[in-house]
């Protein structure tokens, strides 16, 4: 596994991460067993960032990835959480809550599920409108200092958020959707974590199954799949997405590669400070992804690949109107 660094203050870390969130919410049923031997399965290949929230299954996720490192050393993994996040008991999203007294106590809750007396990274996953950045950022400073946190990082925040939060503590990184279907941040967000030394962790670089090359119009998201609420698979928006997708395995088809392979690589392929986060559930997804590693993308796959996606052709939004107005790095 070849590695990169996490921003200039942060570890260094296998280039690909795993995002655990669909094991335990927002995408369907999964299978408990598979997931765990999928975790496993990551970490045998060098995978050691492990991304969760506590609000992912209220808990679940981080009951599960402590689960599936009960028998590990700790120092295998660097072990990310999101936290802030406020749901109800049907699983409604009722809010953000970024108050320092907020900051540690998720904290308290999160070491516990995990089973672990520090977290890698520790990040607010939405800006709090009502609490300035720095109350934030301040509060995971005194973590650090009292020696359960290892780093900061941010989420989905603006150019302006990073600056106020860099002021106050060193950021390792912003965790932010970045893909072939989602460029927002290129224009001012990865010019400015560049300039300040932060490292991008990439969600979403597959789209949420869209850049998979798995997903087809006749594939209908479950009620409680995020992907049902989706402007992009919505009914028109989805055919359209699709198009880009066949355009996009046409190159892949030419150098022996799958879709989401090649849409692996053209994230890894933006530069050094970037980590994928891979949402694999089974083993076999992950696979396919960990093959995205020997893929070399040359500048003319790399000008093919953005003459077949086009970085403004997606159709809708990445969230709904409702999330996307939560987005600090969508309002500058």
């Amino acid at each position: 596994m070849t590695t990169r660094q996490l921003g200039k203050q942060g570890p260094a870390v296998s280039a690909l991460g795993l995002g655990c969130m669909g094991m335990s919410d927002l995408y369907g049923p999964a299978d408990r067993g598979e997931s765990i031997a999928t975790i496993h399965a990551a970490l045998d290949a060098g995978i050691d960032v492990l991304d969760t929230g506590d609000f992912y299954g209220m808990g679940h996720n981080e009951l599960l990835i402590q689960e599936a490192l009960q028998s590990l050393p700790r120092e295998k993994v660097k072990i990310s959480v999101k936290f802030g996040a406020l749901r109800d008991p049907a699983g409604n999203w009722i809010g953000m809550d970024g108050r320092p007294a907020a900051v540690k106590n998720a904290l308290a809750y999160s070491l516990k599920r995990l089973g672990t007396d520090h977290i890698d990274v520790y990040r607010l996953a939405r800006i709090d409108p009502q609490v300035p950045v720095e109350d934030t950022i301040g509060a995971i400073a005194d973590m650090v200092k009292a020696g359960y946190v290892r780093h900061i990082g941010m989420s989905e925040a603006g150019a302006a958020s990073l600056r106020r939060a860099a002021a106050v503590h060193a950021i390792s990184d912003l965790q932010i959707e970045y893909s072939l279907f989602s460029r927002g941040i290129e224009a001012e967000i990865l010019p400015v974590c560049r300039e300040l030394g932060i490292g991008i962790t990439a969600y979403g670089v597959l789209s949420r199954g869209l850049l998979s090359g798995h997903w087809s119009p006749e594939r209908h998201a479950g009620t409680r799949d995020f992907r049902s609420i989706s402007p992009r698979f919505q009914d028109g928006n989805l055919e359209r997405n699709l198009a880009l997708v066949e355009a996009l395995r046409g190159i892949a088809n030419s150098k022996g590669i799958s879709v989401a392979q090649a849409a692996i690589a053209w994230v890894l392929a933006q530069g050094e400070d970037i980590i994928p986060l891979v949402g694999a559930r089974r083993r076999d997804r992950l696979t396919e992804a960990l093959g995205a590693l020997d893929v070399e993308l040359d500048a003319a796959d790399l000008q093919a690949i953005s003459a077949a996606v086009p970085t403004d052709a997606v159709a809708g939004n990445r969230y709904n109107d409702h999330a996307m107005a939560l987005l600090d790095s969508e309002h500058p």
